[in-house]
């Protein structure tokens, strides 16, 4: 086993005495050794069966010889985008071209190509033929079935497919890829590969398929955005390895795309085992001359304390990548990797956080999970906690207390997510103290990320009295700690089900709790996630029910606006917005007004129309100019108005769309 970086070049390769890998990993980010990224778990893994492989990283895919450079690996070639979706990386949510990247040396952006998967794949295909291909990441992971994109606004096909890969490992893979070594390296053909768990495979015939679901063809979930929902609700509900059956999606006339079910979680061991392989915890030295790579920063001091959620939020993509189910390390396991951390020249005695996707949960929602698995068409938490939820921190405590009292360990934070509905629900309060006690530096960041309950409704999440419980415990608390410490909620602007009058409310609450994000999540709809399956098709797949969908991007930005309607650069967004959602009595200089009218003369008159008074000649009830010709009585804004009014000629504008979907 290496006792240092994995070989990136031909003179490591060489220094090391390997003459030919058995597999050569192509990778979309810098090559970092430490287990918060993929690259290095699947690679460390390997190594530690028996199998030398080598990093290709950030490969110039104008270039094929960038591909040979370690020559042709004797198993496969393994193939991933990086810790990140590609696109996700490279753009933001309005589709503008990110600045830097956290996962390139220096940050710089540009340094993968978009949809790396496909581009790689499609790269090592001109000069390896028949090498075998295994895809995976997060960017194949979630792209395994045909799945709406984005950014081409369009549902494109399985990224095997486009890839030209032999087999893709979708979710957490340290159990495929063992099992897909071992058994090229016993000589069975890739194209026989097709028994795993955890893998996706094309087939041109179904005769070995057995116990599966056949799902609607490709061109029908293409064409017809019905279809497409009931078969995304199919595959969501097809996510956990103990109840999950084969998924079959036919694309044309012998051309299959089999989807086995999810690989077993890992036992405590086996997680203790993949956290305790010779990792660098750092970045290849050969970056340092372009500034390291900032993503380390993140990393670096902090524990990964478990995987799954059983949360079930609509807009994240965990149940499809990790699952519902809880998988943790053991305490020995953390602690170790602490004693590591807190002996580092760098170590300022912070441990940034212990936790994952949610850092409370620390064992499986119910006991029948580790047996019969999650239910498939049941939340946990949502829209309230299953009474069967074991709702319990004591073990989570228990670490927290040992991790403090290390040496040179100053403070233990907790940054990665609460689930503040899971931790109001335990009716033991020793860990919410010891949290506002020991864990936060001033701010608690969680996510409500809306407070309409219809919205909250399409989020997957608890009700707004939830989180205000949860305000008035933690206020609570803190005072009687004789503490000064605040929440910090995220909010995400635009998600399916949220108009123009829940994105007021939204301000309105915000305008009562004194406070103004300085950022604000627009909705971004990522590969399969429930929220995305909304935004695209116009429907809830839960119940098939229409739903409200913001797509509009003016409509976006006064959404977005009206949370920040302080800043004074989203002024005339939030007066629009007011104006649509017949709200200006939200413009004014009362105590409960959003904005202050920036034209006195003007405003008197809207105030006056708006309480019944006649309006201007040529005006309309909200001082707008209107056409001499009136037209049924209505306004430009879809408003009647007075007898002596004139009408606008309609037009096709935000306020006529939101009065249609009205």
């Amino acid at each position: 086993m290496s006792k240092g970086f994995l070989p990136v070049s031909r003179k490591e390769m060489k220094e090391q005495g390997i003459s030919q890998f058995d597999f050569v990993y192509i990778i979309g980010d810098a090559y970092v050794d430490h287990a918060s990224f993929g690259h290095a778990i699947i690679s460390r893994i390997l190594e530690a069966h028996g199998y030398k492989v080598g990093i290709i990283s950030q490969p110039d895919w104008k270039t094929p010889e960038s591909i040979s450079e370690l020559g042709e690996p004797r198993l496969g070639f393994l193939v991933s985008a990086g810790n990140m979706d590609s696109m996700v990386n490279h753009y933001s949510v309005s589709k503008k071209r990110r600045d830097t990247d956290a996962f390139t040396p220096g940050g710089v952006m540009g340094k993968r190509p978009d949809y790396a998967t496909v581009v790689y794949c499609n790269l090592i295909r001109r000069t390896y033929k028949k090498t075998p291909i295994i895809i995976g990441g997060i960017e194949a992971s979630l792209r395994r079935l045909a799945h709406y994109d984005y950014w081409s606004n369009s549902v494109k096909r399985s990224v095997l497919l486009d890839a030209g890969a032999d087999l893709l490992i979708y979710g957490m893979g340290e159990r495929p890829i063992i099992e897909i070594a071992d058994a090229l390296n016993s000589g069975l053909d890739i194209k026989d590969i097709t028994f795993i768990d955890g893998t996706v495979y094309k087939t041109n015939s179904l005769d070995s398929v057995y116990d599966a679901i056949t799902l609607p063809t490709y061109n029908e979930v293409k064409t017809d955005k019905k279809t497409y929902a009931k078969s995304f609700y199919t595959q969501y509900c097809n996510t956990d390895p103990f109840v999950a059956k084969r998924l079959v999606e036919p694309y044309k006339e012998k051309m299959f795309v089999v989807q086995n079910p999810p690989a077993k979680p890992l036992s405590q061991s086996e997680m203790d085992h993949v956290y305790s392989l010779p990792y660098m915890r750092t970045y290849h030295p050969s970056y340092e001359e372009a500034g390291g790579i900032p993503a380390i920063k993140e990393v670096k001091f902090s524990l990964v304390s478990n995987r799954g959620c059983f949360g079930g939020c609509s807009f994240c993509a965990l149940t499809f990548h990790q699952g519902r189910i809880i998988q943790t390390r053991s305490h020995e396991s953390l602690l170790a990797e602490a004693e590591k951390i807190i002996w580092d020249s760098e170590f300022k005695g912070y441990i940034h956080d212990v936790g994952g996707p949610t850092a409370n949960f620390r064992h499986m929602a119910c006991e029948k999970q580790a047996e019969h698995g999650a239910c498939p068409n049941k939340q946990c938490l949502f829209p309230k906690p299953c009474k069967n939820l074991k709702v319990d921190h004591k073990d989570y405590l228990e670490l927290l207390r040992k991790l403090r009292a290390l040496p040179n360990v100053k403070k233990v934070f907790i940054r990665s997510g609460i689930r503040f509905d899971y931790l109001i629900a335990d009716r033991n309060d020793e860990f919410f103290y010891e949290l506002c006690t020991h864990h936060i530096s001033g701010q608690l960041k969680v996510a409500p990320e809306h407070i309409a309950d219809n919205v909250l409704k399409y989020m997957g999440k608890p009700k707004n009295s939830v989180y205000e419980a949860f305000q008035k415990k933690y206020k609570k608390v803190n005072e009687q700690l004789d503490k000064k410490q605040y929440l910090v909620p995220y909010l995400m602007s635009s998600h399916p089900g949220s108009t123009i009058k829940e994105a007021v409310e939204l301000a309105e609450y915000l305008r009562d709790l004194g406070y103004m994000p300085e950022q604000v999540q627009d909705f971004y709809p990522t590969p399969s996630t429930l929220s995305t399956c909304m935004y695209y098709t116009g429907y809830d797949p839960r119940t098939m029910e229409e739903v409200y969908t913001p797509k509009n991007p003016h409509e976006k930005a006064m959404q977005r606006a009206l949370i920040q309607y302080r800043n004074p650069k989203n002024y005339e967004l939030v007066k629009e917005a007011l104006t649509i959602a017949g709200r200006t009595d939200l413009i004014g200089f009362d105590k409960n007004c959003l904005i202050r009218p920036r034209n006195m003369e003007k405003w008197n008159g809207e105030r006056k129309g708006n309480y019944g008074e006649k309006p201007a000649k040529g005006k309309n009830i909200n001082g707008k100019t209107v056409n001499k010709k009136a037209t049924n009585g209505k306004a430009m804004n879809g408003k009647s108005v007075d007898k002596e009014g004139k009408t606008a000629r309609k037009k096709k504008t935000i306020r006529n769309i939101h009065k249609k979907k009205k």
